[in-house]
């Protein structure tokens, strides 16, 4: 009688516990609800994407097998969103608990409910438009941070933002570069014991650069490290000061310049909780051009290195080098990947990263020792380097890689074998997945070069990249760009298979457990190919190309992946002439499911203006209209005026009169585009030559029918 009564007590406590435990799950979490815990278990959850790379490891893989090789075929549009901006969208969405944070362009920020797709909540920072101008490569943003009911981004105009993961509402706000300088933010921040770390970019125009770890509650700056040494030589009072000092000094011959030479964190930054480090990579010099930044002599640290760090101090462990003395502009903020690898029969805690140079490196991630080193591209394809020697850690440059003011053709480009667009890394089948490019550039010194205030600093005679506006020579030079998606074997240090790809410039990757790779491509198809062969089995187009890499999630019993889509970025806006012959369509986010039935609207067809250029005049120089549109236009707008993701200059009524033209390009009329005013650097002669440029070519392809 006695043990029955005791084991209906324990009967009826368990009952209750577990009528407790079950309301208890039962309850909505709080929004935004990670910590540190939830992302070192990140790898576990597998219905969530807590962070940019899914997991600290970034390696972009997911344990969901529910969309797998079987039925990838019956994958249909769940749901879509439609933004107001056009431009390149190159965010990865985060999903925590139901809900999904996105960015797009201009830094704003969505929230949506991730199984429906009812928005909850929008913010928009306000960039102001001519910020727009001090971003080298399109007005982007790739993402944002959750953390404790806080959702982080960062924006063009230099801030970091706490909102409040509920409401979207500003929590706290800090100006983490300059305002005076032409620093940009399009990174995604990460956080890691409580901080939040950011970068910066702008290595492009002249500043100096920086991971800053901000406290993720207070937004109080908890340290700082620098790339580059002070320009003034002088202590920054910052967690680099003494490496900076010790390693960094003596390897800038002539000192580093005063606009502060580059080095910028502009993307790639992992925390790895195992060894509580944090790796990032660093940016280009300013310039590009190593005799003018330097001496041409020195390796320049840290530019275009990898760099580790003591996640709670910021205090320096070790780095390595890509590229010393980069005069390429093969900046090391490419996605790094982190992963336990078994090589030469001895395990080892790696660091891997498909570089801009064209070689895939592998490093000891516990103290930076290089283990491997090969180019992932075809033979051929990598000019500037033979190989890089594993016992010195250094590349092995081939002699006419060094340019002087000749023109001398290099590859990659500066677009790089592989650029900001993410990997991933499927531990199944031991493969890294590369959006890889083939490509060259025309590099060559210029003889005049003079330090331009805020504007592009690259010291190279811009007239080399451009290109006439010819049929023929345009479509040559096309068929030397060529895109593709790799699966690369880090341990063999070769190629399994390759998948060609349609244009050159192409969205990131994802890898799923259901023997899947996602990627979506510069003309506008989102795919899934086998993980094992690389044969395409499912594509759906977008109508608009893609350039982000795509995510997944899970909700109730139902697998969901999601991409943003919307082209542009550094080769969309430069290299026009080689891309898909498509104008800019607002972004939208596409999200699909097994059976998922939903259509998004088809977008309009693209609409040609034309002007009429009868009776139009110039009192400019035309030649001298083409150099100095090169070497300020051209970034943005196409060599040659072939712009189709920005205006189309030989289409714009603005080239029709003096005054108009003018009142844009010294007036500042279109700065609330991003068109900022051009009277810092051009007078009212130089820009009536441009005028007369942009009218000779505009004729030019009017009478081609181009």
């Amino acid at each position: 009688m006695g043990r029955s009564i005791a084991m209906r007590g324990v009967w009826g406590g368990l009952a209750a516990l577990a009528a407790v435990v079950g309301l208890w799950g039962c309850q909505q979490k709080a929004p935004g609800s990670v910590d540190g815990a939830r992302l070192v278990a990140a790898d576990s959850d597998s219905n969530n994407w807590l962070t940019y790379g899914r997991t600290y490891s970034e390696q972009r893989f997911s344990p969901l097998t529910d969309v797998n090789t079987g039925n990838v075929g019956q994958l249909g549009l769940a749901w879509h969103a439609q933004f107001d901006t056009e431009r390149g969208q190159e965010a990865t969405p985060l999903v925590v608990d139901g809900t999904l944070y996105t960015t797009t362009t201009w830094s704003k920020v969505y929230a949506f409910d991730a199984a429906t797709g009812k928005p909850k909540w929008s913010f928009d920072p306000k960039v102001p438009g001519e910020d727009g101008f001090k971003a080298c490569c399109d007005v982007v943003n790739r993402g944002v941070a959750v953390w404790k009911g806080k959702v982080y981004v960062g924006t063009i105009a230099g801030q970091l933002i706490a909102l409040d993961a509920a409401t979207g509402k500003p929590v706290w706000t800090v100006q983490v570069t300059d305002p005076k300088l032409p620093y940009t933010i399009t990174g995604a921040p990460r956080v890691a014991n409580g901080k939040v770390l950011i970068g910066e970019g702008g290595a492009e125009y002249g500043v100096r650069g920086y991971l800053s770890a901000y406290d993720a509650e207070t937004g109080k700056l908890d340290w700082r490290f620098y790339t580059t040494p002070n320009p003034a030589k002088q202590a920054d009072g910052a967690a680099s000061d003494d490496v900076l000092a010790s390693k960094a000094a003596g390897t800038w011959g002539g000192g580093v310049p005063k606009s502060g030479g580059g080095g910028t964190v502009w993307d790639a930054i992992v925390y790895d909780p195992d060894l509580n480090l944090i790796y990032f990579g660093t940016g280009n010099g300013t310039p590009w051009a190593p005799v003018v930044r330097s001496d041409g002599k020195t390796d320049n640290l840290f530019l275009s290195s990898i760099i580790a760090v003591n996640a709670d101090t910021g205090k320096y462990v070790w780095h390595y080098q890509n590229t010393p003395d980069d005069a390429w502009d093969y900046d090391s903020d490419q996605p790094i990947m982190l992963a336990d690898l078994t090589i030469a029969g001895a395990p080892h805690k790696v660091l891997m990263q498909a570089n801009k140079n064209g070689f895939f490196y592998v490093i000891d991630r516990t103290n930076g020792k290089l283990l491997s080193a090969n180019s992932y591209l075809p033979p051929g394809a990598v000019s500037w380097a033979k190989s890089v020697d594993v016992a010195t850690g250094r590349p092995v440059e081939n002699p006419g890689a060094r340019y002087g003011t000749n023109l001398t053709i290099v590859s990659p480009a500066p677009y790089g074998a592989h650029n900001w667009q993410p990997t991933a890394f499927d531990p199944q089948e031991g493969l890294v997945f590369i959006p890889a490019m083939q490509s060259g550039y025309a590099y060559g010194l210029d003889p005049h070069y003079k330090f331009k205030d805020g504007g592009w600093n690259l010291g190279l005679n811009y007239d080399f990249g451009a290109l006439p506006d010819d049929k023929a020579q345009r479509a040559a030079m096309k068929a030397t760009l060529k895109g593709s998606l790799i699966a690369w074997d880090p341990v063999a240090g070769k190629a399994r298979w390759t998948a060609p790809l349609p244009v050159f410039w192409n969205g990131g990757v994802l890898a799923t457990a259901g023997g899947l790779v996602f990627q979506g491509n510069g003309d506008g198809k989102f795919v899934a190919y086998d993980a094992k062969t690389g044969k395409q089995l499912w594509s759906s187009d977008a109508g608009v190309g893609i350039t982000a890499a795509p995510m997944t999630y899970k909700v109730g019993n139902t697998q969901y992946v999601a991409i943003m889509v919307g082209y542009g970025g550094a080769a969309p806006l430069a290299a026009h002439f080689a891309l898909p012959d498509r104008p800019r369509m607002p972004g939208r986010l596409l999200v699909f499911k097994l059976g998922g039935t939903d259509r998004a609207p088809a977008y309009p067809a693209p609409q040609r203006l034309t002007i009429n250029l009868t009776g139009v005049t110039s009192t400019g120089d035309p030649k001298a209209g083409f150099s100095l549109f090169n070497a300020n236009c051209s970034t943005c707008h196409g060599p040659n005026v072939s712009g189709r993701y920005l205006p189309d200059l030989k289409t714009s009524p603005m080239i029709l009169t003096q005054s108009d033209f003018a009142s844009v390009v010294l007036g500042g009329a279109r700065k609330s585009n991003g068109m900022a005013s051009f009277a810092k650097y051009l007078d009212a002669g130089q820009v009536e030559n441009i005028r007369a440029y942009i009218l000779q070519e505009s004729r030019t392809a009017q009478a081609k029918g181009l």
